[in-house]
């Protein structure tokens, strides 16, 4: 047993304590007074546990229970192993002894445990906790079984892995175990052998100019030799299939590849061969920007224009593409300058691909123009959406007060499958066409299940912020049943005296029953009532839906993406309204912008319609119609162009304009103006990995130490949260966390004079190192290992051998010390006033009682029951006279009571407090004298 001291530097306290204590025998010395000694050695042992109780001292007390905490690796280049580490396991568990206890954990890409602290000798049959295995971090894993042990616990980590770590620094995590005392032992499992080959490197030109040959080197790691499928494809489209012998080691092959695609190209390499043991490392992508004619991308709603074809005609690369095929990866938009939407529906392009179209634009510098139509802008049911926030124009529009009167009400399934975002996503929809209504305007609606629930009373709006929030609120139900719920809406909108009622339903089941429809929307028909319909899903009832909306002269809506509810329900609600078309010929009024003006020197056509919408604050507006709204708009969101024309192509709508001999030249603009202006190689950059890092090396070309504005961003249009930083004159760091996957990169720099540098390109993240075969690194398990006096364990009954660095418990003793200090107190000031007398007294009178008892036996206890007999007889006979005297007392008259002056003739002498005090003095003395 030992004593440690937490605090011990407050022993230096005991020096002035000494020093007093000295001075006070030293003052005493003279008068030789052994009471006074006995106080001095007090006070002395007083100031000692006092100061030794603040240094706050704990003993050391040994620790018997030992806890054994076996950690496994779970990763994928150790998934092989695990039915033999459970054998292992349980084998173990055999020899461990009754004050031993056992817990499992697993780790790869983060720890969990398998199996709590236990010491019981039961093992799990199998591993069932989940771990991401597409790394390994031992530092992470080492550091939660350490938290699985209590501070001060005696205990050992018993590490199965293969010892390939792949981010983490598990060398830090052993030497927090050295200072906790805890032992690292390690199990080394032969690893059985597995076929695999890598594609480790895949490089080509990181530009290139229209027409050039790319240089494409494709590197193979392979454990074996074998045939495999060598696949190269260029933004998604194959150039390259071949079929190549692979040897044991690494291998490169070279292909060439001609650039006539402009823009950034993506080039993909993939490899499959039999018997793989992993796909993840058969894939690797690059990216090479070609310089060259600007390519843009037509999206072409319904109708036929020629759009496409005059682009193609001036001198632009041009693609076209139907809605339903846009790209579903930032990648498919960045190989373009520029994409148009020609009379594009909202409700067919998803919320995912509007969000990476923004991303395009205002990280990228993409353009972006938008033509009109009557599937285009509010009615097409942009608002409110990602697109409308990258455009120049709000897609609400001025004077409402001209609007006809309005009634609307919503009807939403709540069924238990519209659970999750489905039912999110509807709500939100709902909250929008709240916005887009007018005050007076009267909104009503119903979530419905087995049966309707009104939610919003259909009546005028007032406060459209309640109204929201009741929408908001609404939760999951039962059952579907549609047809009570129709007619409630019916019922609602019935006798209200609008200019317009409309009814939207939207339903992603079959109702449990059926009802008479024809004739509810026949008489809602007479009551001027229409009525859209919305299926969403698969399970929705497709033919039922589609003819509701065909006999209530609305619009049925198939969904599959439940993202696009938003745009549905804006797009009826703007449609329901019809005065977002103007379509009263006029001529549009050129603004002063001298790009544009030019082009109107001869004058300018007729136009028929435009869809109104409101231009933003910052937004120029070239054209404008007689009503002062906009017929085109543009301005710069983020490091873009977006431009906004709301007449159509077609000629419907533009009337002269699609004759008008500048119509080419006016399209070509519209265009031209939109494409990025950027530098394609101020910058250098290298990719590195460090750590649990990616990090970006930029290299700037003029060498100019200028602050940088970088922006990263994933395939699925993700801003990456970056660390930025520069490390020399010209050259800076960036970072983020480290995950496989496409990145984009845009850099801007502003030099002195106020130009700006835009450089963007894309950079492959490979797959983890996780994910190629390695041997056991038994090196690094060594050193771990020894860091913390652990060893390699080479059979199972060791992990239960007995520690070698045991543990102890630490209990204090200051509440212990300060309780002492606390009556050594008390019996010092008691020898300070009273003196050794009491305890002298005390003393003899325990020497008397011990002479009586040596005497004792049974004739002590005879005599004291006498003695006790004597004593009762004498206190009854006192008890006795006493009663007699008193009745005697109560027959004799009484006498009267003494007159106070006779009271006051024979008084007491008084004594004072000196006399008193004296006589004490002189009775001491004599008993001193007689002692």
């Amino acid at each position: 047993m030992a004593i440690e001291l937490k605090y011990p530097v407050l022993l230096v306290l005991l020096i002035p304590a000494f020093l007093l204590i000295y001075r006070y025998f030293k003052q005493i010395n003279a008068s030789n007074s052994p009471e006074k000694v006995v106080i001095g050695c007090l006070r002395a042992v007083l100031f000692f546990l006092i100061i030794f109780a603040l240094t706050i001292p704990q003993i050391l007390l040994p620790i018997k229970e030992e806890l054994i905490i076996f950690l496994t690796d779970r990763s994928a280049s150790f998934e092989d192993a695990e039915t033999r580490v459970i054998e292992w396991l349980d084998e173990s568990i055999q020899s461990k002894k009754a004050n031993q206890s056992f817990a499992i954990a697993s780790f790869a890409d983060g720890a969990i445990v398998e199996q709590s602290l236990s010491n019981k000798q039961t093992v799990l049959d199998q591993f069932n906790g989940e771990v991401k295995n597409g790394e390994t971090n031992l530092e992470e894993g080492i550091g939660f079984a350490a938290s699985l042990l209590k501070q001060g616990q005696s205990g050992r980590i018993v590490l199965l892995s293969d010892g390939n770590e792949t981010i983490g620094n598990s060398k830090e995590a052993a030497k927090l175990l050295k200072n906790q005392k805890l032992e690292l032992d390690y199990v080394r499992f032969k690893q059985k052998f597995r076929e695999d080959m890598a594609i480790t490197r895949l490089d080509v030109p990181p530009t290139l100019y229209e027409g050039e040959k790319a240089n494409i080197v494709v590197s193979i790691a392979s454990n074996v030799e074998k045939t495999a499928d060598l696949r190269i494809s260029l933004n998604n489209k194959d150039i390259l299939h071949e079929k190549v012998t692979v040897k044991e080691g690494q291998n490169e092959f070279s292909f060439s590849d001609d650039a006539f695609v402009p823009g950034m190209s993506i080039y993909k390499a993939e490899i499959a061969a039999e018997k793989d043991t992993f796909s993840e490392n058969n894939t690797l992508y690059a990216v090479t920007n070609v310089k060259g004619t600007p390519r843009v991308l037509v999206v072409q709603g319904n109708q036929a224009d020629p759009l496409a074809e005059i682009l193609q005609a001036s001198g632009l690369i041009t693609d076209k593409l139907i809605p339903e095929k846009l790209p579903t990866t930032l990648a498919g938009f960045l190989q373009y300058q520029s994409i148009i939407f020609n009379n594009v529906p909202g409700t067919k392009v998803s919320e995912q691909q509007m969000n990476l179209i923004e991303k395009a634009v205002k990280e990228f510098g993409t353009g972006f123009v938008m033509l009109g139509g009557e599937d285009s802008f509010g009615l097409g049911g942009y608002f409110k959406t990602p697109i409308e926030k990258l455009l120049p124009v709000d897609m609400d529009i001025k004077g409402k007060k001209e609007m006809p009167s309005l009634g609307l009400v919503i009807v939403i399934d709540r069924s238990g499958s519209m659970s999750g975002n489905k039912l999110t996503l509807a709500k939100e929809a709902a909250a929008r066409s709240v916005e887009l209504l007018r005050e007076k305007d009267t909104l009503g609606f119903i979530a419905f299940d087995d049966r309707p629930w009104v939610i919003v009373e259909t009546a005028p709006l007032e406060n459209k912020k309640e109204v929201i929030e009741k929408i908001r609120s609404v939760s999951v139900g039962g059952g579907t049943n549609i047809y009570p719920s129709l007619e409630k809406a019916y019922q609602e909108l019935k006798d209200l005296k609008l200019q317009r009622k409309h009814i939207i339903l939207l339903t992603d089941g079959q109702s449990a029953a059926g009802g008479d429809y024809q004739t509810l929307i026949s008489e809602g028909k007479n009551n001027n009532i229409t009525l859209s319909t919305v299926a969403l899903g698969s399970d929705a009832d497709r033919n039922l839906l589609e003819d509701l909306a065909g006999q209530g002269n609305g619009r049925f809506y198939d969904v599959t993406d439940a993202s696009v509810i938003p745009s549905i329900l804006s797009r009826e609600t703007v449609m329901t309204t019809r005065t977002y078309i103007e379509d009263n010929p006029f001529y549009p009024v050129v603004q002063p912008y001298p790009e544009w003006t030019a082009i109107f020197e001869q004058g300018i056509p007729k136009m028929n319609a435009y869809i109104a919408v409101t231009a933003k604050n910052r937004a120029q507006v070239p054209l404008i119609s007689e009503k002062k709204d906009p017929i085109l708009a543009e301005w710069h969101y983020g490091l873009g162009t977006t431009l906004a024309f709301t007449s159509d192509m077609t000629g419907k709508w533009s009337g002269d304009w699609a004759k008008w001999a500048n119509w080419p030249q006016f399209l070509n603009t519209l265009v031209v103006k939109s494409l990025p202006q950027y530098d394609s190689e101020p910058f250098r950059f290298t990719i590195e990995k460090e750590n649990d890092n990616t990090v970006v090396q930029l290299k700037a070309v003029d060498g100019q130490f200028l602050p940088l504005d970088v922006s990263v961003v994933s395939q699925n249009g993700a801003v990456i949260d970056t660390n930025s930083k520069p490390t020399a004159p010209g050259e800076f760091e960036v970072s983020f966390p480290n995950k496989p996957g496409m990145y984009f990169l845009r850099v801007k720099q502003t030099s002195e004079d106020g130009q700006d540098k835009l450089f963007q390109t894309g950079f492959s993240v490979p797959y983890s190192d996780e994910y190629l075969l390695k041997a056991t690194n038994t090196g690094l398990l060594k050193e771990l290992a020894s860091l913390t006096g652990g060893k390699e364990l080479q059979t199972a009954k060791d992990a239960f051998r007995p520690l070698q660095q045991k543990p102890k418990r630490k209990e204090p003793i200051s509440e212990q010390l300060l309780l002492a200090s606390f009556l050594l107190l008390v019996f010092e000031i008691l020898i300070r006033r009273l003196g050794f007398q009491p305890f002298l007294s005390l003393r003899h009178l325990r020497k008397k009682t011990t002479k009586k008892g040596e005497q004792g036996g049974l004739v002590g206890l005879k005599q004291l029951s006498m003695a006790k007999a004597k004593v009762k007889t004498r206190v009854e006979s006192k008890r006795e006279v006493t009663e007699s005297k008193q009745e005697k007392m109560k027959e004799k008259p009484q006498k009267p009571p003494l007159p106070t002056a006779a009271k006051k003739r024979n008084p007491v002498p008084e004594v004072s407090a000196e006399e008193k005090e004296e006589r004490m003095k002189r009775l001491l003395e004599a008993k001193k004298r007689k002692k």
